[in-house]
């Protein structure tokens, strides 16, 4: 299901986000967050990999780079910028005060579609696109399952784990790059609109209830 590329890039990742989470606590704290931010990121994994094998797909996990940083063609990077290693270490400097709270949108998706399967399934080349649509609905897929967690997390007595959930669901659903929320935004806005709207209603009560 994992490559031996995405299972390194998601351990750095999940190193990252610990330790920016966590700054300046106890080992047992970055311990107890590292086990948390992973659950999350391979529940939101796990979900949009079974929903892309779905619809005939592949999805391959990626850190989150920027390479433009203007609207022109020329305006971009001599190399990629590796914001999902360096945005969660940035936001927890600007965000310090804020329990758990740093940047956690640090993995993105890229998806192929199974050319041979949906061949065999529906006749030659008829799914052999990936329609934005679809896109939007695996990107979905994994909020909606970080989101159920976070719920069933708070009411078994799990609260960080369930505000670990809300705040990746939370920076996963911006509308920004190759972000799940720019995915699923273009996707459907429909849907995005009602997730939003439902990650910030959580988000509210991680900040100020749990």
């Amino acid at each position: 299901m994992l490559n031996k590329k995405e299972i390194l890039i998601i351990i750095i990742v999940i190193l990252i986000l610990s330790f920016s989470i966590s700054l300046i606590e106890t080992m047992e704290i970055f311990l107890y967050t590292l086990l948390g931010v992973f659950l999350v990121i391979t529940i939101n994994i796990i979900t949009k990999k079974i929903i892309a094998f779905y619809f005939d797909s592949e999805i391959e996990i990626k850190l989150w780079e920027i390479n433009q940083y203007g609207f022109k063609t020329k305006q971009h990077f001599k190399k990629p910028f590796p914001a999902g290693a360096f945005f969660p270490i940035i936001s927890k400097i600007l965000f310090f005060p804020i329990h758990n709270f740093a940047w956690m949108a640090s993995l993105i998706f890229n998806i192929k579609p199974k050319i041979y399967k949906a061949a065999k399934r529906h006749g030659l080349y008829s799914f052999s696109e990936i329609t934005e649509h679809q896109l939007g609905i695996i990107a979905a897929t994994g909020i909606i399952a970080n989101l159920i967690f976070a719920v069933i997390a708070y009411l078994v007595g799990f609260p960080d784990f369930a505000r670990l959930s809300i705040f990746y669901a939370f920076f996963n659903m911006i509308p920004l790059s190759d972000l799940d929320g720019n995915k699923i935004f273009f996707g459907n806005v429909v849907l995005w609109s009602f997730l939003a709207s439902v990650t910030l209603i959580g988000l509210f009560y991680a900040l100020f209830t749990i």
